[in-house]
């Protein structure tokens, strides 16, 4: 019985990440792991959040390492979210929800892409452009907004 109740568990954990339309892992609800978005445009590297800066925006919590950064971001958040609510660009150009490595990361025309790994993200540069328009397809057709 306990696998069953395991199984079921699974199964409908999936079908309600695939669905949502900000990564948030599986165990909490802390956009990009808690790293701070707006860090990657100003200080150009991956930073962790602060519990002392946090928002809500489309259902998921933001985490800031300053106030400045919250309040840039409160301002104006589609300015600085990733792009496909944070799921791997790569991946995403090709229909799938992966998570990311908050290291690998690329800011191109003023949009930041996370991808799953280092290795993957110099992949995602050979062909961009690209996997930009494959991934902003997919994206919207399986995310209601």
């Amino acid at each position: 019985m306990k696998r069953y109740i395991l199984l079921f568990s699974l199964l409908f954990s999936a079908g309600v990440m695939a669905n949502d339309p900000i990564e948030t892992g599986t165990f909490n609800n802390k956009a990009i792991y808690g790293y701070d978005t707006v860090a990657y445009f100003t200080q150009s590297q991956a930073i962790k959040g602060s519990e002392q800066h946090v928002t809500s925006w489309r259902g998921a919590d933001w985490y800031f390492s300053s106030a400045e950064h919250k309040s840039l971001f409160d301002n104006n958040p589609e300015a600085y979210a990733p792009q496909y609510g944070g799921y791997c660009a790569y991946a995403m150009s090709r229909g799938r929800f992966v998570g990311i490595d908050e290291d690998a990361w690329t800011i191109y025309d003023n949009k930041l892409y996370l991808n799953y790994s280092k290795g993957v993200r110099d992949d995602w540069l050979e062909q961009r452009e690209k996997f930009i328009r494959d991934a902003d397809i997919q994206y919207h057709e399986k995310v209601d907004f």
